[in-house]
Parts: C-alpha cells; structure tokens; sequence
C-alpha cells in the first residue's frame, strides 16, 4: 500500500530514540498517522511542528497498519506564530485538536481547505478570529450537526437576521425573534454571510458563543470532554486585539 499527499501537521509523538509518530490532516486521506523514521532528528523536527504542510507519501504493508511517512518540507508556518501574538500560538493548537475530533482516514478535504485557509492567516487577530468560528462551523457541519443560518426558521426571510435558537441552531430575523430575545443567541453578521467587514470584539465574542455552545451540547460533551483551554485562551488572546463595538 502507497500513497502520496499534502498534509498539514496537527501533532507529532516521539517513539522510541529517534522516531516519531506523526498526526497529519492530509488533503484526500483525512486524519492519518505515520511513523516517521528520524523524526526527532534536528533535520527533520523544524518540519514536523504544527501547523506545518508537508508533502507525504504513506507506506505500508496493509492498509490497516500504522505504516511509515516520508516527508518532505512545503509551507513552514509554526516558526511565524512563535514570533505572532499569543492568539496565534493558542490559535494552532486549538484547531488541531479540532481536526482530531474527525474520524481517522475518512477524507475530509473541505476541512483540510478550511484549515489551510486558517494557519495562512493565524497571524492577523481581526482575521483568524473570524476564520477560526467558521472552521468551528465548518466542523460541526462535518460531524452532523451543521448549524442553518442561511434564513429566519420562523418567516423564512434571509435578512436582518440577528438571532440564532439555542433549540434547534437556526437563524431567527430581528422581528420575528424580537418576543423571545432573552432566550436566543445574538447572531453576528460575519458568522451567517462571511461580512467582509471587519467585526468588533462584541460582534466575535458572540459568533464565538454560538460555536461554542453547538460544539459542546453535539460533539464535547457526549464524550464527557469540556471545551478545550486553548479555544478560551485563543478566543480571549483575539478579544484583546479587536476593537469595542462602537
């Protein structure tokens, strides 16, 4: 069995003197591990930080085996996020333990797309916080629980929505939410229309309520986990770069 690919590095795990197992989100092959001959090397470790793309080619004898990676270096990104803001550092690892929740060596290219989108951009507060809530929305949508913010659930009008129903994830328009605002999520533009304008900190905390509060009810808390630290960490680290809503 063989295969080549572009995968971007989620995490890697020494094995043994101077192996190393490596998590990649590969581009047609999913979430897949490799044993990587000499990847704790000094050659080889600037490569396998996360966040990096590399071009991989998977070996094994048997398709259900852990097989062997040979990599080589594509686009290097972890050494700019150690030099960013603390959000791209929390930023990083926040997503890869996103793209972890997939199951292993199902593809999943539009979320590799999504990813990429992510980490090029991991450095700019304003836009990764932006980037990262759609990435967020991006896996629940994977996973099943795709979130319809498209048009209002009660009129079916797609404007002036401002609500989205903690019950069923859809989008509620202002008038029609209006009675029941207290019991509904505020839905920022940029979250339903990919607004090109730039949101403020009030406008993020809120698209990243709504992510939040999905992914734990479907995806965190059916396996007994909490939402992870570094989304708080990322999220706060973004907060502090936007500015207030005026």
């Amino acid at each position: 069995m063989q295969w080549s690919d572009e995968g971007i590095v989620l995490g890697v795990k020494r094995h043994g003197e101077a192996s190393a197992i490596l998590e990649l989100m590969t581009r047609d092959h999913g979430r897949h591990l490799g044993l990587v001959r000499g990847g704790t090397s000094s050659r080889l470790r600037p490569t396998l930080q996360p966040g990096n793309t590399v071009t991989a080619t998977w070996r094994a004898r048997l398709d259900e085996h852990l097989g062997n990676y040979t990599v080589e270096a594509s686009r290097l990104r972890a050494a700019n996020y150690l030099g960013a803001a603390s959000h791209a550092v929390y930023g990083v690892s926040h997503v890869a333990a996103l793209a972890r929740l997939l199951p292993e060596r199902d593809p999943h290219s539009a979320i590799y797309f999504a990813l990429e989108d992510v980490l090029e951009h991991l450095d700019d507060a304003e836009r990764s916080g932006r980037l990262v809530a759609h990435f967020e929305l991006a896996l629940l949508a994977e996973l099943g629980f795709g979130l319809d913010l498209a048009q209002c659930a009660a009129t079916g009008v797609k404007s002036d929505l401002a609500y989205v129903s903690p019950k069923s994830g859809r989008a509620v328009s202002r008038e029609a939410g209006e009675p029941w605002r207290d019991k509904l999520m505020q839905l920022p533009r940029f979250l339903s229309d990919h607004d090109e304008e730039k949101p403020s900190a009030s406008d993020v905390a809120n698209g990243f309520e709504i992510t939040g509060f999905f992914l734990a009810r479907h995806i965190f808390e059916p396996r007994g986990l909490a939402l992870p630290d570094t989304r708080r960490q990322f999220i706060a680290a973004v907060l502090r770069a936007l500015p207030s809503a005026a």
